[in-house]
């Protein structure tokens, strides 16, 4: 598979905060001229959240899913001074260096079954695996993040999977681990062959560079876990994980099927 690139920009202009959940995201103008969600890096989620929104967002694009460019934005200490909100400032001054930003999708509507979007059985399939696979537990009927933008199905707000770094020890078993919140997911009623949705991610994924994925989270987001020597060993700690826990896809697909038949 080719190797994995993602594009850094300069945030300049504050545009408005995006006050859906916790963590304060905020739409941005960037030096390219485009518009980002921004994620910050100083946000209560912190760092990790980070993290694993690039990495579930590229894994999705390599299933061939539709997901925002991600980009790294890096923010200098004058960035949004004008902002009167004394919690966007704290943030702000929390978040100086590499954060990370969506590509703005304007004027789009949220997923609901009620829409009657024209989602195949097979590629609702594909979206109950990803989640499985990254531990997404946040694509649930209360929170779908998933949203309809030029008539297609945009995947969005990774930030609550991969959750298995937030407590690195015993990471590798936990690899293995079934994922029960699939049951849960605003997707499973409406996805067809879940084993035929793995057999095709897993030829998909079969020649991922998972080193090279890895590779392209910036040190500063890394470091201060003690079971690591290193941020090279915390980094081999990502890709062992990921390749343990796509080696064990049938335990996730089991559990996701059984929920989806009504079985167990």
């Amino acid at each position: 598979m080719c190797s994995h690139s993602i594009r850094t920009v300069q945030a300049e202009r504050y545009v408005t905060p995006l006050r859906q959940g916790g963590s304060l995201p905020a739409v941005i103008e960037a030096d390219d001229g485009r518009q980002y969600v921004m994620k910050f890096a100083g946000a209560g989620q912190g760092r990790k959240a980070l993290i694993a929104e690039l990495l579930s967002g590229e894994i999705g694009r390599a299933l061939g899913l539709t997901v925002p460019e991600i980009v790294l934005i890096r923010m200098d200490r004058h960035f949004g001074r004008s902002e009167p909100d004394p919690e966007i400032q704290d943030l702000l001054r929390g978040s100086v260096g590499l954060n990370l930003g969506l590509a703005y999708l304007p004027s789009a509507v949220e997923y609901s079954p009620l829409l009657k979007f024209p989602l195949t059985r097979q590629d609702a399939a594909r979206i109950v695996w990803f989640d499985a696979l990254v531990t997404n537990v946040d694509r649930t009927p209360r929170n779908v993040n998933m949203l309809i933008w030029q008539e297609q199905l945009w995947l969005i707000d990774h930030g609550a999977s991969l959750y298995f770094h937030h407590s690195w020890p015993g990471y590798a078993e936990r690899a293995a681990n079934a994922f029960p919140m699939s049951r849960q997911h605003v997707l499973l009623a409406r996805s067809g062959n879940l084993a035929a949705a793995d057999q095709q991610a897993k030829e998909l994924l079969a020649g991922m560079d998972w080193a090279g994925l890895v590779a392209i989270i910036p040190d500063e987001w890394l470091g201060n876990e003690a079971i690591f020597a290193d941020v090279a060993a915390q980094r081999q700690g990502y890709v062992d994980y990921l390749t343990a826990r796509l080696a064990a896809s049938s335990a996730f697909v089991q559990e996701a099927e059984k929920g989806r038949t009504g079985n167990g």
